[in-house]
């Protein structure tokens, strides 16, 4: 799924660094073809990694601002190829390798460590030769003005190999996860945000210990937004910039799939999913009232007859699956499909901006909340429900 695609799973990160104020394309270019991706199909090489255009993905040469830049975005991919030889092809021709060895040498039982060791790096050397590399692209989109990049995966590989590549390209310049917290931070300001930091549970600004010690923005959220749908309350007012003006209203729900995720009765940890839309919730219900949190779960938005729809991870705020409504080109003749490519992107842009937008109301309205003395009525709300009061 890429940056086309109309349903996308898709990590943001804030970029550190400051870009250079004066011929930007050049450095840019030179930084992105510097690592750009190299071919090893006429090699013996198992991998290669980096850089290409989004639209050629054999072309890494970033020489046209056209090819990568468009208004205020830098759009290219990361590509990976790697042959892989299964490991039961391996070990069958490197043991006929050891049988022939042993036919010339009767005296011996077995072929020596050193040997075999030998045979099996001649046999995949010999089989690499024979085994064309496999391509995989993750596409990737800069916004120079907000200084926000999207990554279209969730992979946590991925996302490692992505930050390595992008450091050693972009020297001085590093990518920060948006998680749930970072998220707040980037939301809230004044007296909101000395309360949000001072919930903070963190005892180091490590990214990891911010994400793992902060989970319950994540589980708090999620129970806040299920609660509110359950309870009529799924109206919220836009309250964050951007394509819809502060103030029009729109509609917000959990439905379809819900994960929860808890200690069993004998320790451990126990998973459970309540999948299809839901009525009275009584799974859930069930998972709540013994002491499970949502993990994941399926976020519902509506403005304007217009859908978007996504699988939120409470952890990391990914979005999985996050569907917006169906891109509109009107097709002529006179037009060239790189220009109808372009048109398709700026649509997508355009959409998924408004789809953020409004989740990031969302999340607001969830916080001025939860950061304030009217949670405790929340949490009231939310014990009656489940006592089927």
């Amino acid at each position: 799924m890429g940056v086309y695609a109309n349903t996308v799973s898709i990590t943001q990160f804030t970029i550190t660094g400051d870009l250079p104020k004066d011929d930007q394309f050049q450095w840019i270019s030179q930084k992105l073809s510097g690592r750009g991706f190299q071919s090893i199909e006429n090699s013996v090489d198992e991998s290669s990694e980096g850089w290409t255009l989004v639209d050629s993905p054999d072309d890494s040469s970033f020489e046209a601002p056209s090819d990568f830049w468009r208004d205020n975005y830098l759009v290219f991919s990361l590509r990976r190829d790697q042959r892989k030889i299964p490991a039961a092809l391996l070990k069958s021709h490197a043991g006929r390798e050891e049988g022939l060895f042993l036919a010339q040498h009767p005296n011996l039982r077995r072929a020596p460590k050193k040997k075999r060791e030998e045979i099996k790096e001649q046999v995949q050397l010999r089989l690499l030769t024979k085994c064309l590399p496999v391509p995989a692209s993750v596409d990737v989109v800069w916004d120079l003005k907000s200084g926000v990049l999207t990554l279209y995966s969730l992979g946590s590989k991925v996302i490692e190999r992505f930050e390595e590549i992008f450091r050693k390209t972009f020297e001085g310049f590093s990518p920060v996860i948006i998680h749930p917290l970072a998220r707040a931070r980037m939301l809230l300001e004044g007296q909101m945000l000395d309360k949000l930091e001072a919930a903070n549970q963190a005892g180091s600004d490590a990214v990891v210990a911010l994400i793992r010690d902060n989970q319950w923005l994540g589980w708090e959220f999620m129970l806040w937004l299920l609660q509110r749908g359950v309870n009529g309350e799924g109206e919220f007012p836009v309250c964050r910039p951007g394509h819809f003006a502060s103030g029009e209203r729109f509609s917000a729900w959990i439905d379809d799939r819900i994960q929860f995720q808890g200690g069993g009765e004998e320790g451990g940890i126990q998973k459970v999913t309540v999948s299809g839309s839901q009525d009275s919730y009584l799974e859930a219900i069930s998972a709540l009232k013994g002491g499970k949190r949502i993990t994941s779960a399926t976020v519902c938005i509506e403005k304007d007859e217009n859908p978007w729809k996504l699988t939120l991870k409470g952890e990391t705020f990914g979005f999985a699956s996050f569907k917006c409504p169906q891109v509109r080109i009107e097709k002529d003749a006179t037009v060239d499909q790189m220009s109808e490519r372009e048109a398709v992107f700026f649509e997508r842009m355009f959409l998924m901006e408004q789809g953020i937008q409004l989740f990031d109301s969302l999340f607001t309205a969830f916080l001025n909340e939860r950061l304030n003395d009217s949670w405790g009525g929340r949490l009231q709300s939310v014990q009656s429900w489940l006592e089927g009061k």
